[in-house]
């Protein structure tokens, strides 16, 4: 029986106001220094059922993100505000550029630069105003039931990491590069989040 491949997106949370400043290079500090905008974090986890309900195989998650890994290389890896309703990235909707990905155990952490378009723009002034965004993978591939949990199947495709609105993960922070002067500047909100972060996760 032939399973049409369906449109699959995941959704995970950033955090409010955090930095990280040591994860820039010089190079990104400098870009940051100048009013550029990173955020860093969590992008998706293996081995574990979100909050839609999926599972994905550490297997698969990494041979997807090898894969993505060339599309950052090449300065492709771009994003869009909301998840389309298919499987293309609109350089017209572009918000953002991924440039960067690793693995912290089963997660998928990232680098993310926000781009000066319309659209990064948007999520720039989102980000600032202090609202809560989450990032989300999009992605094609077919899924089986099994005791309750929606597992991935081997057909899945990566096809970028999305901004919005409905994370589906909770503890999946990304946290916003800050310049050197901003370092000292964490809230008790901030503070608070790292320690249960740490705690939790």
């Amino acid at each position: 029986m032939m399973t049409k491949k369906v449109l699959l997106r995941e959704f995970y949370e950033l955090c409010k106001d955090g930095t990280c400043q040591d994860l820039l290079t010089e190079a990104e500090k400098a870009e940051v220094a100048n009013g550029a905008m990173y955020l860093t974090g969590r992008m998706q986890t293996a081995e574990v059922k979100n909050g839609n309900g999926r599972k994905y195989s550490r297997r698969i998650l990494e041979r997807e993100v090898r894969n993505y890994i060339d599309i950052v290389k090449d300065r492709r890896a771009l994003g869009e505000l909301d998840h389309p309703e298919d499987s293309v990235v609109n350089l017209k909707n572009a918000s953002h550029m991924v440039t960067d990905m690793w693995w912290d155990g089963d997660d998928v952490m990232g680098k993310v630069k926000i781009l000066p378009t319309d659209a990064g723009n948007t999520l720039r002034a989102l980000v600032e105003g202090g609202v809560k965004v989450g990032i989300s993978s999009r992605g094609l591939g077919t899924v089986t039931e099994r005791d309750g949990v929606t597992e991935v199947n081997d057909d899945f495709q990566l096809i970028c990491f999305d901004f919005v609105s409905e994370p589906s993960t909770p503890g999946a922070f990304m946290l916003r590069e800050a310049k050197e002067s901003d370092l000292n500047n964490f809230t008790k909100e901030d503070k608070l989040n790292r320690l249960l972060n740490d705690i939790l996760y």
